[in-house]
């Protein structure tokens, strides 16, 4: 309980800092409205303000859609307020450049990598050469603009890199709570075996045995004894219920113990550290299947490396071996029964250049 309300913290910090860094960057579309107020006047003036209103609403559409996820949304509301930026220069001249600290970052935060360096870079030379190009624009280069994109896109890195690494401490948490409940229940499980298990079947093979032996005594002995041992058989067979419920098998705990047993094997393991992706409703049946594919992989496969990819209705297990394992036997026809039972698919074979795959498609 702790850790998820620890998680839940760092996720509402998360949010809190995107809000006021988004809430901050809006000082940008107000800057370029001082350019419209000194060089527009009459509609020119009522026009720059609203286009820069719309500006600052598309950017604000632009949070919504990185907190939603809709990246296609993202990308055209970035294009809108790229096009709305070109409508406002004739009315704000070269104030209109501070909106590229908003634009360029922006696109930057999307790309990563050397492309969001070549974007900063050259949003921050256009910010120097497009006044001395301008006529009327000024008089020489605006060095204010081009530090605005370059400060304000490492600020967004920054800020893009501590939440990523939160989230990875959130999924790293997550699972050491997963693994170490799975351990926990495994312990109870175990100890309860060992506590009762052998007292019940000791009780039950004397029940079985008093019972013979009195075969002279009164009928309502015998009646007690047979209850007796009714009553035992069925409480081993609880007690086996239980820690049979106790061992249930989860993805999480089978991700660990794959990788655990590849790395015993020597095969290199790139497994997911975690499986959110996965709907709660699916992930024993994947654990299943991660279970028999590495299973297969460490027997058969004789391979360097074994990766395993999950989406929300899918998992396949893949290894660059020999590409020879069993299509039939009792793991794999019965790993075939449960999928089929959960009305997916199962295929399992070769692939190019080498090696093998188990792939299960689960139903939508």
């Amino acid at each position: 309980m702790d850790d998820r309300l620890e998680s839940a913290e760092l996720r509402g910090l998360d949010e809190r800092r995107r809000l006021l860094l988004s809430l901050g960057m809006l000082c940008y579309p107000f800057l370029a409205a001082a350019g419209v107020a000194q060089y527009s006047r009459g509609a020119g003036l009522v026009v720059g303000y609203l286009l820069l209103v719309a500006v600052s609403t598309c950017y604000l559409a632009l949070v919504v859609a990185t907190m939603r996820t809709a990246w296609r949304a993202y990308w055209w509301l970035l294009a809108v307020m790229a096009v709305l930026a070109v409508l406002v220069a004739p009315l704000a001249r070269e104030n209109t450049l501070i909106l590229a600290a908003v634009i360029v970052p922006s696109a930057a935060a999307r790309v990563g990598g050397r492309t969001a360096s070549a974007l900063v870079v050259l949003g921050a030379a256009a910010c120097v050469a497009v006044p001395t190009l301008v006529p009327g624009w000024s008089t020489g280069p605006s060095w204010y603009y081009a530090v605005a994109v370059v400060f304000t896109a490492l600020l967004v890195h920054a800020f893009s890199r501590t939440a990523t690494a939160n989230q990875q401490l959130r999924e790293a948490r997550a699972e050491v709570a997963r693994l170490a409940s799975e351990a926990e229940r495994n312990r109870i499980a175990r100890d309860l075996h060992d506590l009762l298990g052998h007292s019940l079947t000791a009780i039950t093979v004397k029940s079985t045995l008093a019972r013979k032996l009195a075969v002279s005594a009164s009928p309502a002995a015998l009646a007690e004894l047979e209850s007796v041992e009714q009553l035992s058989r069925q409480a081993l067979a609880d007690v086996r219920a239980a820690v049979s419920g106790y061992r249930d098998v989860t993805l999480a705990g089978e991700l660990a113990r794959g990788r655990e047993l590849l790395r015993a094997a020597g095969v290199v393991a790139d497994l997911p550290t975690a499986c959110d992706v996965v709907p709660q409703e699916r992930q024993e049946l994947f654990g299943w299947v991660v279970r028999e594919g590495v299973t297969n992989v460490v027997r058969h496969a004789r391979a360097g490396r074994c990766a395993v990819e999950l989406t929300a209705t899918s998992v396949e297990v893949r290894d660059d071996g020999v590409g020879d394992q069993p299509r039939t036997g009792s793991g794999l026809d019965g790993l075939r029964a449960r999928v089929t039972a959960a009305g997916g698919l199962l295929t399992a074979g070769p692939v190019q250049p080498c090696g093998w795959s188990l792939r299960v498609e689960a139903s939508a």
